[in-house]
């Protein structure tokens, strides 16, 4: 199998295009390939497929190799492999994903993209304003935000000692989410600037979640915490995330990297 490895931020997956070649059962694949020890070491594996309703199609696999609905950053490098390999010939496209169609505005230097703006839609409160639950015995509050797939962000003033990967798996997996759900933990600097770190469900704690970023911001929006426009530090580095109140759209900017390419035996 052919890919190429790509990252948003950190946030890195191995990418397949699909357009040549087909992928047979892309959770075990998905499985194989993030292994960061025995494969090539990713968040998961995104399929760059035909697309019918778009000028192309991403599917999306965790490290788990559970299938997800959306990723932020995956879609931006979805954006630029298209673009840079010569799929597409224009820097405005749309991508479909299992979290609808996706508008993407793209800026390239010397024939390659380097930054990539993606309409998120427009993100859909699914709590209170905040929600209170018990996590481990503890109260806690969150905004729940779906962006294409579901988040819960909830307000810290410090995030850099939280111990994720003792604490991640149980917000992921508590009751109130029957399908589990993406967690952010934000420190709100002030009204222009987010930090954020993420515990993805099927992937842990990764370096940067473009969705989560996006939920966050939106979050903080709501909560009265934040301007309309944001900049969201999380461990990878930096989105610019702006919330337009007229349409209801968030828009999410960053860049995306092409690290390197290769083939790798994936069996039958």
């Amino acid at each position: 199998m052919k890919f190429t490895k790509m990252q948003g931020i950190g946030n890195d997956y191995v990418y397949v295009n699909c357009f040549e070649e087909q992928v047979k059962e892309p959770g075990r694949v998905a499985r194989l390939v993030s292994d960061r020890h025995f494969g090539i070491g990713s968040d998961g594996l995104i399929l760059i497929e035909p697309s019918e309703a778009a000028d192309c199609r991403m599917r999306m696999f965790n490290e788990d190799g559970s299938e997800g609905s959306m990723c932020g950053n995956g879609i931006r490098c979805v954006g630029k492999y298209v673009y840079d390999h010569g799929i597409v010939d224009r820097l405005r496209i749309t991508v479909e994903t299992q979290g609808g169609t996706k508008v993407l505005d793209m800026e390239e230097t010397g024939g390659k993209v380097v930054s990539v703006q993606v309409d998120m839609g427009k993100p859909v409160l699914t709590s209170d304003l905040p929600e209170k639950i018990l996590v481990d015995g503890k109260e806690r509050q969150f905004v729940g935000i779906d962006v294409g797939n579901p988040h819960a962000v909830y307000f810290c003033p410090e995030i850099g000692s939280l111990d994720l990967e003792k604490i991640g798996p149980a917000y992921e997996n508590h009751s109130r989410f029957p399908d589990r759900v993406n967690t952010e933990f934000v420190r709100v600097v002030d009204r222009k600037h987010l930090q954020m770190r993420v515990w993805e469900r099927g992937s842990g704690e990764t370096w940067a979640c473009g969705t989560g970023a996006t939920a966050s911001a939106v979050a903080a929006v709501l909560m009265g915490l934040a301007e309309d426009m944001v900049e969201v530090q999380l461990k990878g580095g930096c989105l610019q995330i702006r919330w337009d109140r007229e349409s209801g759209h968030a828009f999410m900017t960053g860049p995306a990297v092409e690290v390197f390419r290769g083939e790798i035996e994936v069996g039958e």
